[in-house]
């Protein structure tokens, strides 16, 4: 089954919001099941510096899986991030099997104690900004992620960086 119209519409809103709380909550297998087996996954950003782009991190869904698994083992810091997107617009394919989207991306982290000297604990902090361009395939009624650019306006990352935006 493929999507139509508003219909499908619909489901590709879904799957990006649903993506920023299964990242903000930590859920990496869930994540990663609205993601198509051979998704590709990048996090990018222009340098007008030297006029070209940045490539921070680009894998497949393999890479990803194999990435999350050992999050836990890294030694990283733990304050939470918390993504806020808004789709500005999803584009279908006139055969309804395909979508693409453009959403604006904010995503915050609230500092934990003792993580940074010169924030308090529980202050927030703007970590980057950038926009999310999907490409989706639709079937069975839902929509997965085939890929994913972060495009980011934000080219210096703090620790951290390394866990999927």
């Amino acid at each position: 089954m493929t999507g139509t119209g508003a219909n499908a519409v619909d489901m590709v809103k879904d799957t990006i919001y649903r993506s920023c709380l299964l990242l903000d909550d930590l859920r990496w297998d869930e994540w990663l099941a609205q993601c198509d087996d051979d998704f590709q996954y990048a996090i990018k950003a222009y340098s007008p510096e030297i006029s070209y782009d940045m490539t921070y991190y680009a894998g497949s869904r393999d890479d990803l899986a194999t990435m999350t698994g050992m999050l836990p083992k890294h030694n990283s810091e733990h304050s939470p991030f918390s993504r806020h997107a808004t789709v500005y617009a999803v584009d279908v394919a006139e055969d309804g099997k395909t979508a693409t989207a453009v959403s604006a991306l904010v995503v915050y982290k609230t500092m934990l104690d003792g993580v940074n000297a010169h924030l308090d604990s529980g202050e927030n902090h703007l970590f980057v900004v950038g926009k999310y361009i999907d490409t989706l395939k639709i079937e069975n009624g839902g929509a997965k992620f085939t890929a994913r650019e972060v495009r980011l306006e934000t080219r210096r990352l703090d620790l951290g960086s390394h866990w999927p935006l």
